[in-house]
């Protein structure tokens, strides 16, 4: 959907801002023993850590590396831009979650009894199903709707304005 540097800049910051945010709510509310009001607030305080961590990450890294395994799937010009946008946001899933679950490990959870891996292989597991459906049917959906609403709307006042000229 981004076209320039700058589109994709604020199409990640924004994507990952609703990913992060959803998922630390999830994980606290694993945490808590359940989803109450508390939840949205506490979330917060690690959105300041996360979201940054998460921005950087898939606008360096992950994103190329998404789009390059998701064309071994699929092929733009023969499948359905539908099944395009699903294959990268699947593949996006699939490279954030592990790493995301990482750093949430090495930062907010108690490894001393389990043993590193076990806690991450564990945040992992319950992690990717939520990320998984959350982006394909909430996130990656909202998201694209408002980047259409403000770039296209501002794509059309340009062309309004040079045409008026």
């Amino acid at each position: 959907m981004p076209k320039t540097r700058f589109q994709n800049i604020v199409f990640t910051a924004v994507m990952a801002f609703v990913m992060v945010y959803a998922m630390i709510c999830y994980n606290i509310a694993l945490n808590i023993g359940g989803m109450t009001n508390q939840v949205f607030a506490m979330a917060f305080g690690e959105l300041k850590i996360m979201w940054p961590v998460a921005f950087i990450l898939e606008l360096l890294v992950v994103d190329k590396l998404a789009h390059f395994l998701a064309m071994r799937i699929v092929t733009p010009g023969v499948d359905r831009p539908i099944f395009i946008v699903l294959a990268i946001s699947a593949m996006i899933v699939c490279i954030m979650c592990p790493c995301m679950s990482l750093i949430a490990t090495l930062l907010f959870k108690n490894t001393a009894e389990s043993g590193f891996f076990g806690v991450w292989f564990q945040t992992i597991a319950m992690n990717f199903p939520m990320a998984f459906f959350w982006q394909i049917f909430y996130a990656g959906p909202f998201v694209r709707l408002l980047f259409r609403l403000v770039f296209e709307r501002n794509t059309q006042q340009a062309v309004e304005t040079v045409n008026n000229n």
